[in-house]
């Protein structure tokens, strides 16, 4: 039961990190011919959406529940 506690924590842990850092995205548009290549690579930065946040926090909460439920 504890593996299942340890679990949750981290789970519960992406889940907050998921509201406060933003993840890197890299798109590369351009157009390539032969060995010659024309392009723009453009970079941003996105955060999760929301609901995936939650859905993480209750989810990693039910399972240190459930983990710490044995030693009750």
């Amino acid at each position: 039961m504890k593996g299942l506690f340890l679990i949750g924590l981290i789970v519960l842990m992406l889940g907050i990190a998921s509201f406060l850092v933003p993840i890197p995205h890299s798109e590369t548009e351009g157009i390539k011919a032969g060995d010659v290549s024309i392009g723009v690579q453009t970079h941003h930065s996105e955060k999760l959406n929301p609901i995936i946040g939650v859905v993480m926090v209750v989810a990693g909460a039910g399972l240190m529940i459930a983990g710490r439920g044995g030693k009750a």
